[in-house]
């Protein structure tokens, strides 16, 4: 395996197969779209070791096994991750993710990356995968390890999964963050790309530059997260600016960086005369007061203004501009009426990119629902075409629609129970996970998902609990284990 620089980390962790895979994902940089190096290092460990590989046109991994002898005739199963991280950094912090390790640390009984995104999401899973794949004393079925690419990016991988590629009869996805539960169903997304044109006119010579920055914030995941009392930074722009005392223009403004991530900071590039700064400067604390009883939970909100160069061009009718981006559906459209406390739909705004080149924009709609994420979507287009502007919905996922009756969440209920002495909870996920694309391609799968708990997925600060690891490993074997029994006997 790839040396991590912060093996030392890792050296007292169990089980230890599990966090040696860790290590070596967080030592092999994975962003989205840029898996290559990770999916060629694990191809040949898999050659290396005897396991059957391939990667598919897609980018894809997939690793076979024979069954324990003796477990020939069980129902093939297939483990099931996604091999991509979301890269997110403090404010500040200077994190290449194409070049650099995450560099994690244990505190209080978590593992977490302190200024970075983890990458427990879903990296835990894959480790979880690939340490049962080389077990050698693990009894178990026909194995096969699918690890998909560019799923934090519109699930690239399981869209270009050809059909009938997987074999087994059963898959057990493994990219949940909340031990002690089993999901059943997930909501399915699309993203839609939205430009509008702008106007802008030279700004006056005489003017100087600013930067109005909003910074501080937890952000989190736009699906799992998007329920909870976060401030979101590019709309606290949208709805502070407008209301700042003039004289100043907008010439540029941009927050966010990725689809499925909340908005953790934002800028605004302002002109206007110098006499105005310090009268600005106040209105810019006195709005940050404002805000901070709307936002409790955001302790660390910060606005502020610094010099900045001067812009040449300043946007024209920006403050309309603002208030129809604002106006545009945000956080929970609708609860589901079938599962109590879980979010049905939902959008989210980011990245925003303004300037005199105009507006670009990606709002990425998530629902259980199929219908209801597509009318969600028409619904911004609509709007976004209204002012002008053009929109175009990309990238379309189904959810996973949840059985409760089916007979292997009964057989993984039981053999749960027998282990811990408790029964699972059973969920539904507002979160895209793509067992809903390769139900789609393998319709013969019977699936079900579980993880580890994981805390502030897609935001830095990203940690994952050590102890839940391992009562994941206990799981994940004695599934692989029991399932091959013909009931269990």
């Amino acid at each position: 395996m790839i040396p991590n620089p912060a093996a030392s980390v890792f050296a007292p962790l169990q089980p230890h197969a599990v966090w040696r895979h860790f290590a070596t994902l967080c030592a092999i940089p994975r962003a989205s779209k840029h898996e290559a190096a990770l999916v060629a290092h694990l191809d040949a460990w898999a050659k290396n070791l005897g396991i059957t590989s391939s990667i598919d046109p897609a980018g894809n991994l997939l690793l076979s096994k024979p069954a324990t002898p003796g477990r020939e005739n069980a129902p093939g199963i297939i483990l099931q991750g996604h091999l991509d991280m979301v890269c997110q950094q403090a404010s500040g912090h200077a994190h290449d993710f194409q070049r650099d390790p995450i560099t994690p640390e244990i505190e209080a009984g978590w593992l977490l990356a302190r200024r970075t995104t983890l990458g427990a999401d879903n990296g835990i899973g894959v480790a979880l995968a690939l340490a049962a794949l080389e077990d050698e004393r693990l009894p178990h079925g026909a194995l096969e390890v699918l690890l998909t690419v560019d799923e934090e990016a519109g699930m690239g991988g399981a869209h270009g999964l050809r059909a009938g590629a997987l074999r087994g009869q059963i898959l057990l996805n493994l990219d949940t963050e909340e031990w002690g539960a089993f999901y059943l169903g997930c909501a399915g997304g699309v993203t839609v790309e939205a430009r509008l044109p702008v106007a802008a006119t030279p700004a006056p010579a005489d003017w100087q530059g600013a930067e109005l920055r909003v910074d501080g914030l937890l952000g989190g995941h736009s699906g799992i997260d998007i329920h909870l009392p976060r401030a979101h930074a590019v709309r606290i722009l949208l709805a502070t600016l407008p209301q700042l005392p003039p004289p100043f223009e907008v010439a540029a403004l941009s927050g966010g960086d990725a689809i499925n991530a909340l908005p953790r900071s934002a800028s605004a590039l302002l002109a206007l005369p110098p006499e105005a700064f310090s009268t600005l400067a106040d209105a810019v604390r006195q709005a940050e007061t404002a805000l901070r009883p709307q936002w409790r939970e955001e302790p660390n909100l910060r606005l502020s203004l610094a010099p900045a160069p001067r812009p040449e061009r300043g946007l024209t009718r920006w403050r309309e501009l603002f208030a129809a981006l604002h106006a545009l559906p945000y956080g929970i459209n609708a609860m589901s009426a079938d599962f109590q406390g879980v979010v049905e739909s939902s959008n989210n705004l980011a990245p925003l990119e303004i300037s005199s080149a105009g507006v670009r924009a990606s709002f990425h709609v998530r629902s259980l629902l199929d219908a209801k994420r597509d009318a969600l979507a028409e619904r911004i287009i609509q709007q976004i075409r209204q002012q002008g502007g053009t929109a175009e919905a990309e990238g379309a996922y189904p959810g996973w629609t949840p059985d409760p009756d089916a007979p292997l969440l009964h057989r993984c209920l039981a053999i749960y129970q027998q282990e811990f002495g408790s029964r699972p909870r059973l969920e539904v996920i507002h979160a895209g996970l793509e067992c809903g694309l390769l139900a789609r391609a393998h319709p013969q799968l019977a699936m079900l998902s579980f993880g580890p708990d994981i805390r502030g997925a897609h935001a830095p600060g990203e940690r994952v609990e050590i102890a839940s690891v391992a009562r994941c490993w206990q799981l994940l074997t004695r599934l692989l284990d029991r399932l091959s029994i013909p009931e269990d006997r």
